[in-house]
């Protein structure tokens, strides 16, 4: 005898009915109706077999990739400063002291020590030339990592397009390095006062969506794959798992909520711009879970709840006759349910109530 998990009719009904957005019919299965279907009554549609692919959702939050401060230890006196918001990108200063600019640098390691003809060759020499080159100020520079009489040229010709002393070199504190373009996150210092520590903090500039999934189903995460992001206004964004944690971290505080552990998951939106002007705002993730393949399936609100219990759809035949058919419940997915029940078969009509 085939085995049945027992769930609460009335839990599932409330399940189906939030689904799709009314009550759910009771009806007796033994509800036999002889009369043709007609003008203005509920649509029928054809039982189907297909794959479902089940999704979860769980709470994300839109904002931008990664956090970096931007600091100082050189004694000037801030002239200049972007505001919130702002995108700074290579060759563009990131502030202004003693009424000098600040470029920012696109480089993985910051400059330690001061750049200029004789000093030994490095990494760092390296990643200034080949910024030189990028701002188009590398005729007849060859890039790598040997500071020559070329790259002083170079670097004169750059401090002169913006504005600096053309000294030929490049000293600890002339610039910002980092991995990329930046977003100014929050100014920390002022204008008018002495730069010292912090001068702002910033982001990257691509958007992307966080997640702290439960660990118990840290299934659902599997780098690369497919999801779907709720946005606030109603509209969804495609994209794809980038990262994933692999150190489950306890919820903060004991305000009495869920205390499940949770993993880190990071989303990156196919396309950005969909998101339009929000900054950062709460989402809803669908992570794509089990895939049941050749169900038979019908939309969700083509079901009813039988009065003895259970569920069931009304059948329609060709001429217009009526019944009702008790199923068992599958998978949920995009509106549709997976069922199964006596008689039923792909291409049967159901009957559907109209919204």
């Amino acid at each position: 005898m085939r085995k049945r998990t027992k769930v609460s009719v009335a839990v599932v009904t409330a399940v189906v009915a939030a689904l799709i957005g009314t009550s759910v019919l009771i009806l007796n299965r033994n509800d036999r109706r002889t009369n043709r279907v007609a003008a203005g009554q509920d649509p029928a549609v054809p039982v189907v077999k297909t794959d479902l692919v089940e999704t979860q959702q769980v709470d994300g939050t839109l904002g931008y990739a990664g956090t970096v401060t931007v600091e100082t230890d050189r004694s000037s006196i801030v002239t200049w400063l972007p505001q919130p918001g702002d995108t700074i990108t290579r060759g563009e200063h990131v502030y202004d002291g003693d009424n000098q600019p600040v470029p920012l640098l696109y480089g993985k390691l910051p400059f330690w020590r001061e750049l200029q003809e004789g000093v030994a060759d490095g990494p760092d020499v390296l990643i200034l030339e080949r910024n030189l080159r990028k701002l188009g100020f590398g005729g007849g520079l060859t890039v790598d990592d040997r500071f020559t009489a070329a790259t002083a040229a170079a670097v004169r010709k750059w401090q002169k397009a913006r504005g600096a002393d053309r000294t030929g070199g490049v000293e600890v504190g002339d610039v910002v390095v980092l991995p990329g373009a930046i977003r100014v996150a929050q100014v920390k210092a002022r204008t008018g006062t002495r730069a010292a520590g912090e001068i702002l903090t910033a982001t990257g500039v691509r958007k992307q969506v966080t997640v702290d999934l439960p660990a118990t189903k840290s299934a659902l995460a599997v780098r690369g794959s497919k999801v779907t992001v709720g946005l606030p206004d109603g509209m969804n964004a495609s994209g794809k798992v980038v990262t994933v944690g692999t150190t489950a971290k306890a919820p903060p505080g004991d305000d009495g909520g869920d205390d499940t552990p949770t993993l880190p998951v990071v989303i990156a939106l196919d396309d950005p711009a969909v998101t339009g002007a929000l900054d950062g705002a709460p989402v809803t993730v669908g992570f794509r879970g089990a895939v049941h393949k050749g169900v038979l399936a019908v939309p969700v609100n083509a079901l009813l709840a039988l009065a003895e219990g259970g569920f069931g759809v009304q059948a329609v035949r060709g001429d217009g006759t009526k019944w009702i058919v008790a199923v068992e419940l599958g998978a949920f997915a995009d509106g549709r349910v997976e069922i199964k029940g006596n008689g039923l078969t792909a291409g049967l009509k159901v009957t559907v109530p109209a919204p």
